[in-house]
């Protein structure tokens, strides 16, 4: 569950972000202020995947997941449990 953005998007964030935050800023946020930032900056990333450029075995290796998931969708698990399961320390989803 998402309890709002650290960054802003768009060209005011960027313009406030340049150049004025230093990791001793990061460090005085709280944990979870900090782990909500990576969520945050993750997500900018994952919001234009073409400016990651992968390598051959990276796509092959992606190529590779997405046919065992075309061949078995439900053997994996959403990342909502994935992610929960991690962050209560649970080591399996039984």
């Amino acid at each position: 569950m998402r309890h709002g953005c650290i960054i802003k998007s768009g060209e005011e964030a960027r313009s406030k972000m340049a150049g004025s935050v230093s990791i001793a800023d990061v460090l005085r946020l709280s944990v979870a202020e900090r782990i909500q930032l990576v969520e945050d900056i993750w997500d900018s990333i994952a919001a234009v995947p073409e400016a990651v450029p992968l390598t051959d075995g990276q796509r092959e290796e992606l190529d590779r997941r997405l046919e065992s998931y075309h061949r078995d969708p439900a053997a994996g698990e959403p990342w909502e449990e994935v992610r929960e399961r991690i962050r209560t320390g649970k080591t399996s989803a039984a």
